[in-house]
């Protein structure tokens, strides 16, 4: 997004060097069958919990490790735009927040378009205007795509799931620093719904960060 702030402190960076040890290893296996193995990273959690912080984080030690990577937010990709979404979900209730509300055929076409090596057009939310431009990017030389957002993991594409496990009630104080939306009740039920949502994504996850930010691997059940 343009005009995000990002408040990266020393807990974001020591989780990313935590993270890149999975990535790097997992991708290297992968790179073994494919040299030319394009690798998809997922990053989701609740607001303010820090995923576009783990994100660069992430990306700037890649790119010390000369791969080149690009940062997708996922949060660009709401059907409805900034301008239009608290009087459209007031007008259909709380019950439409969630995973639902992203164009998810949209994003799935930029994937594959960097999946593809294709210059691909992406939606871009300014949030000072609050207007979605467009974003046109060259995925040819790009190794490692990073996509974050509330509900990023659901993303089928992908190769590695993390999971945020810190809560809205937990990170009120950082929202209110980055100062992207008022918190106010209507909000504060919009938090609630989006945690509902989030929070069922946490099955998909390879590995967690837990509220210490101290990176574990998921613990998932045996399939039947």
């Amino acid at each position: 997004m343009l005009g995000d702030v990002l408040l990266i402190n020393d807990l974001h960076k020591i989780a990313a060097e935590d993270i890149l040890n999975y990535v790097v290893k997992d991708r290297d296996k992968k790179l073994e069958q494919d040299p030319n193995y394009k690798y998809i990273v997922g990053i989701s959690g609740e607001s303010g919990a820090g995923k576009s912080e783990l994100s660069h984080s992430l990306a700037l030690l890649l790119k010390t490790l000369n791969v080149r990577v690009k940062i997708i937010h996922a949060d660009n990709y709401y059907k409805v735009p900034p301008l239009l979404r608290k009087e459209w979900r007031l007008n259909k209730g709380l019950k439409v927040i969630g995973p639902n509300e992203y164009d998810w055929k949209l994003l799935r076409k930029n994937i594959k378009e960097f999946k593809e090596d294709m210059i691909a057009r992406l939606p871009c939310v300014d949030i000072i205007p609050d207007q979605v431009d467009e974003l046109v990017t060259d995925f040819q030389k790009i190794n490692v795509l990073i996509v974050d957002g509330l509900y990023a993991i659901k993303a089928k594409e992908l190769d590695l799931r993390i999971f945020i496990e810190l809560t809205y009630h937990e990170t009120k104080m950082m929202q209110l620093m980055r100062g992207k939306e008022e918190v106010d009740e209507h909000r504060v039920k919009i938090l609630e719904r989006e945690h509902m949502g989030v929070v069922s994504l946490r099955p998909l996850a390879d590995l967690l960060v837990n509220q210490n930010y101290d990176v574990i691997p998921a613990k998932r059940k045996p399939q039947a």
